[in-house]
């Protein structure tokens, strides 16, 4: 399948000014940097709550993960309607304050000894719904904050690299944390972080665009209105397809990689805190090269190699055969990789994103994709628990590698892998009227 889209340069138009002197993009950045290392740390500890509180079993942690990703399943696109009508910083407030109670309560409940398994799961699944609802706003609010068409990139850039360092920084914090106290004593810093992000928001000053859409709203039609968007144009449909089946493998790889360490190659949780820090140095190289990469090479040539890296990345960790210093090594090596791909891929499919959609569709869009990422990581979560439950740790591992290795066909089939540079900017969508100057 080909595009006949007109193509410009990726790095667009010179910009008067870099971000290093965007007053309000450094305070947002500064925020979310801190939010997503606090996110990292959650990711770790609290499965680790639950294996080490509670011995949960290898389908409970699965339904874990799967719960707190769940929600972009059934509420992206009708979360991705309601905020295209309201101010995104608003929402984002909102969002991260009810994750900083919830991420708190875990803590408290345990010191109470009121929180259990059940207790757990439901925390999981309402942060998760609070997620929803803060990343269907913070990706489209950025185009609103840096307006300028050149600066855009560089932002994306920057926000990959925060994602990256976070992968540095939080694993490796909390499986220390984890070692030297508690699991859910982790979770504090989580809390903090959202608290910190709640006081970077308000500090901006930058005025956010009143939401312009027709007075005639129709929540379905404007849920269809997304879909189609997406569907209707060949790049964005494929950076969805191939998304979910990068989510998924990722997830289920991640989630049986935790359990194969910890119940078959012994490794403690300061130590798979440091097989994730180290391999995620690959996502900070990844992020922080893609500028130059990008406007280097070809677009599509630079998406398919670094999603490669990031697809067959899994099949190291099928090499390892028994526990020591070489397992440690072939599983740094295999996320190295992957972290590696995912650090410049990222950075090009949100900039194209953001290339072919009107800020009045933006989130619509952004619910889209959340649903089929997310919902990809979720069931990835599911299909990892049960899988390893019914074949044990290794042959799930194997049998993610292979899945991972073949949607790299698909990788080859996309137009996006053909792209030069990025296609221009789009207009308003149609849901979009002018305001009076």
């Amino acid at each position: 399948m080909t595009t006949t889209e007109p193509r410009i340069r990726p790095t667009g138009p010179q910009a008067p000014e870099g971000l290093w002197r965007h007053r309000d993009f450094r305070t947002f950045w500064l925020g979310e940097t801190i939010s997503l290392l606090g996110t990292q740390i959650t990711n770790l500890a609290l499965p680790l709550t639950a294996v080490y509180a509670f011995h949960a079993t290898d389908a409970q942690v699965g339904l874990l993960r799967f719960l707190q990703l769940a929600p972009y399943l059934g509420l992206a696109l009708v979360f991705g309607v309601w905020v295209d009508r309201r101010r995104r910083k608003r929402v984002m407030l909102w969002a991260n304050q009810v994750r900083m109670l919830l991420i708190a309560l875990v803590p408290v409940l345990n010191w109470m000894h009121g929180l259990d398994m059940a207790a757990l799961l439901v925390i999981s699944c309402v942060v998760g719904v609070a997620s929803v609802l803060f990343d269907v706003s913070w990706m489209p609010y950025v185009p609103s904050l840096v307006r300028h068409p050149g600066l855009q990139v560089e932002a994306n850039a920057k926000m990959g690299i925060s994602s990256s360092v976070a992968g540095v920084a939080g694993p490796g914090i909390a499986g220390a944390v984890v070692a030297a106290l508690t699991a859910p004593v982790a979770l504090v810093l989580d809390a903090f972080s959202y608290g910190i992000s709640v006081l970077s928001l308000l500090r901006i000053r930058t005025p956010e665009p009143e939401p312009v859409c027709s007075a005639e709203r129709h929540v379905a039609k404007e849920l269809r209105d997304g879909l189609n968007w997406v569907f209707s144009r060949p790049i964005l449909r494929w950076l969805a397809l191939v998304g979910f089946c990068c989510n998924l493998s990722m997830t289920a790889v991640w989630t049986m990689f935790l359990l194969y360490g910890t119940h078959e190659l012994h490794l403690g949780s300061s130590t798979l805190g440091v097989i994730f820090t180290v391999s995620s140095v690959g996502g900070v190289l990844g992020a922080v090269a893609s500028g130059k990469v990008i406007s280097r090479f070809p677009l599509g040539r630079v998406y398919f190699a670094a999603q490669t890296g990031l697809l067959l990345g899994p099949t190291l960790i099928v090499l390892i055969d028994r526990p020591g210093p070489s397992a440690v090594v072939l599983a740094t090596g295999s996320f190295f990789v992957t972290y590696l791909g995912l650090g410049i891929a990222n950075v090009i499919i949100v900039t194209l994103r953001q290339a072919v959609t009107p800020q009045a569709m933006m989130s619509r869009m952004t619910a889209c994709f959340r649903m089929f990422l997310f919902g990809g990581g979720a069931l990835g979560g599911l299909f990892a628990g049960l899988l390893t439950g019914w074949t044990g740790d290794r042959n799930a591992l194997i049998v993610a590698a292979a899945f991972s290795a073949v949607v790299v066909l698909a990788l080859a089939a996309s137009p996006v892998s053909r792209l030069r540079s990025l296609p221009p900017p789009r207009g308003r969508s149609r849901c979009e009227r002018p305001r009076p100057r």
